[in-house]
């Protein structure tokens, strides 16, 4: 019996990039369908791309029956996008695959053969990136952070490259989730999981639609997702803060007692120590209001996506 496969391929201006992925996926797809076991659907979600983006793909749509299209009404960002993807996807199993081609298609075989052979989890683990050494110590601080202080167990330097099982896509439908960090959502549902490395390239067409803040605010969702360290730190900094103060303020009462009008006002350190403190508490409650403004979001259930056309 011939398996459907899902590729999934979130797009957003990417115009320069479209032909150039399409011919090599093709290729690649070529030969494994030629065996006849597997046959493939590409879904291609546009998040309301402004360039011309769409219309290139409707063209890919009129000459391939194998590719699909969601046009969202607007940008709903990168995760929503490819989880989207997931919750309309029709496979036995479904691919995530980037548009850049920084991950390589070539790896659709590998993946394919780990899930026959019972991994219904299996994703990339990037050894190798062509990137700038800053961004790449970041990244690396940062994913170990995370699986260092999440409540489940996130594999250490994958990405969004990965094949996951019909099972795995029906427990996603179940879960209402509108500010998704598919990583760590997905590796928190189990199931058999196995990593594959691969050395991830440099991107040759079109521009990153990543920057720093980009980067953070996902690195942000994957931290209050699925950790409460930074919840945890606060409670115990504000506890050693109010030990601090006690002793504190001990001390300064001895000192009066034995030195009465002595003791020095100390004007400008306890300035100091206030605004200090002030800094502190700010940021804390900005830690909290990540976490309450995450739950808003949740609670409003708003849809994960809209679709304004669909081929």
């Amino acid at each position: 019996m011939i398996k459907l496969i899902s590729i999934i391929v979130p797009v957003f201006n990417e115009e320069k990039a479209i032909s150039a992925f399409y011919t090599k996926l093709d290729q690649v797809l070529a030969p494994i369908e030629a065996i006849g076991k597997y046959q493939f659907e590409i879904i291609f979600n546009d998040n309301h791309s402004t360039d011309n983006s769409f219309p290139l793909l409707k063209e890919l749509a009129n000459n391939d029956s194998r590719v699909r299209i969601f046009r969202l009404s607007r940008n709903f960002g990168y995760q929503r996008s490819i989880y989207f993807g997931y919750i309309k996807c029709k496979g036995e199993a479904a691919i995530q695959l980037d548009i850049d081609l920084q991950d390589p298609p070539e790896l659709i075989n590998s993946f394919l053969e780990e899930w026959e052979n019972g991994f219904e989890f299996v994703y990339g683990i990037r050894k190798k990136r062509s990137e700038g050494l800053l961004i790449n110590i970041t990244r690396k601080i940062f994913y170990r952070f995370l699986s260092r202080f999440s409540d489940v167990p996130i594999p250490v330097d994958a990405g969004e490259f990965r094949l996951i099982d019909r099972k795995i896509i029906e427990v996603l439908k179940l879960i209402s989730d509108h500010q998704p960090y598919l990583r760590g959502l997905i590796a928190s549902i189990g199931f058999r999981q196995k990593g594959i490395d691969y050395h991830r390239a440099k991107r040759v067409l079109g521009e990153s639609k990543f920057n720093i803040f980009g980067l953070a605010t996902i690195a942000l969702d994957g931290i209050t997702n699925y950790s409460i360290a930074p919840l945890r730190l606060m409670t115990v900094f504000g506890f050693f803060i109010f030990l601090f103060s006690i002793i504190a303020f001990l001390t300064y009462m001895i000192s009066s007692f034995y030195h009465q009008g002595e003791w020095p006002a100390g004007f400008t350190t306890l300035a100091l120590l206030i605004l200090i403190n002030l800094g502190v508490v700010s940021l804390f409650l900005g830690i909290i209001g990540e976490y309450l403004g995450r739950t808003f979001k949740q609670v409003k259930r708003e849809p994960l996506a809209n679709v304004q056309e669909e081929i």
